[in-house]
């Protein structure tokens, strides 16, 4: 499928979707949900954030703050809180004065 073709069926798809549903949760309902422990979350769609740092906690928090800002430009800002997040997963590695860090997660709204 072309880029073109993607961008179009991706309007169609949004076009389809309740106007309260596109304002609030941005493109967030072309992907299924599920409740868990009362938060509504992506069934089974991640999201990635990665990140330097000239420590491991810095470049984990940076990590964190690029998850929640790609998130929340494409979902809202109701989606785009790490810590509702679930399925969470971090990776760094590096040496003194260079880390870099990975975290992933299943995005949920509050």
């Amino acid at each position: 499928m072309t880029r073109f073709a993607r961008a179009g069926a991706m309007a169609l798809a949004l076009a389809a979707l309740p106007t309260t549903v596109q304002a609030q949760d941005g493109m967030a309902g072309m992907h299924s949900w599920v409740r868990i422990g009362g938060r509504t979350c992506m069934l089974a769609h991640f999201h990635d954030g990665s990140a330097t740092g000239k420590t491991q906690a810095e470049a984990e928090r940076a990590a964190i703050t690029a998850w929640e800002s790609f998130t929340a430009w494409e979902y809202s800002h109701r989606w785009g809180r790490y810590s509702n997040a679930v399925s969470k997963s971090k990776t760094c590695n590096g040496t003194r004065g260079e880390f870099s860090c990975t975290v992933s997660a299943r995005p949920c709204r509050y």
